[in-house]
């Protein structure tokens, strides 16, 4: 049986976080789930603040994680947006 954090005890722990940096590694995994080494191998350059998306490398795969028209979290399997049901092509996935 799997067990998750719920968002309360995911805030509670980045909460008691005494330095910026730990906070926002905590922010990174629990809202785009990625793997730790995916987190510490961030670039600026992997995140577009105007679209506000974050490029991360996914082993062999570059995937954008955030839907282009609203916004919402994607899956590396997502083919329609769970939010606004756009289409997600491949060109926005590279």
């Amino acid at each position: 049986m799997k067990v998750y954090l719920e968002l309360a005890d995911i805030a509670l722990i980045e909460k008691v976080a005494s330095i910026q940096r730990d906070k926002l590694l905590i922010r990174l995994l629990s809202r785009l789930g990625c793997r730790i080494s995916e987190a510490l191998a961030l670039k600026v350059k992997d995140v577009d603040f105007e679209q506000k998306t974050v490029t991360i490398l996914h082993l062999k795969r570059i995937i954008k994680v955030s839907c282009p028209r609203c916004k919402a979290r994607l899956g590396i399997r997502h083919q329609y947006c769970p939010v606004c049901g756009v289409r997600i092509n491949e060109t926005i996935r590279r």
